[in-house]
């Protein structure tokens, strides 16, 4: 798969992305220990573009610094999370931008909520990163500082209207699956099947 799910620490998810061919390769949320992925960069001799993360929490950061140092990749996030960062961020990501591993297509989407700044990855039209946006059968804290439940809704509604084929990866290992396809979460998961926000409140 272009796209490998590493548990990091007791229930993290780190993701690895790679282009087949060219080998170029992204990190996502490289979390408190990235040596498992580190590992997997040298093995298979990939050329680690990127660290992204999809929100600014330290359970999802705290090794960037440590991978960035190691492989000379770019840190890529939100404007708005990335400015809590500790790392300088080389790439702004916005709602829509995309990037490029070799030919494979990153898209991101802007879904605030947990944070003003959390984003979800499209890869190849054939995966959803969601880092604490949606989890399986729940979705991420909106009680935390800059955290929305008004805003989780909407992103929420947003991440319904894409291709149910998508596998949805999550931030965190919290449900009874590791991952599962939007169609499928759209079918049983309560936080996408509240039909409005004061239904989305009270779960």
């Amino acid at each position: 798969m272009v796209v490998r799910q590493i548990r990091v620490g007791s229930d993290n998810f780190s993701y690895l992305i790679h282009d087949r061919e060219t080998r170029e390769a992204a990190l996502v949320d490289p979390g408190f220990n990235a040596s498992e992925a580190l590992s997997m960069i040298r093995d298979e001799e990939l050329d680690l573009k990127y660290v992204i993360n999809t929100h600014h929490h330290s359970d999802h950061t705290a090794a960037n610094r440590e991978v960035i140092k190691e492989t000379g990749a770019q840190l890529a996030a939100s404007s708005e999370d990335g400015s809590k960062l500790k790392e300088k961020v080389d790439v702004n990501l916005e709602d829509g931008d995309e990037l490029l591993l070799g030919c494979l297509p990153l898209e991101f989407i802007l879904t605030p909520g947990h944070t003003p700044g959390g984003l979800c990855i499209i890869v190849e039209k054939e995966f959803l990163i969601t880092g604490d946006t949606l989890f399986i059968n729940d979705c991420g804290r909106c009680d935390l500082p800059g955290g929305s439940l008004s805003d989780m809704f909407v992103s929420l509604q947003r991440i319904k209207d894409l291709d149910s084929s998508l596998v949805v990866f999550p931030g965190h290992d919290y449900g009874p699956r590791p991952f599962d396809t939007l169609g499928s979460q759209i079918r049983t998961s309560g936080v996408l099947m509240a039909k409005d926000i004061d239904e989305f409140s009270r779960l």
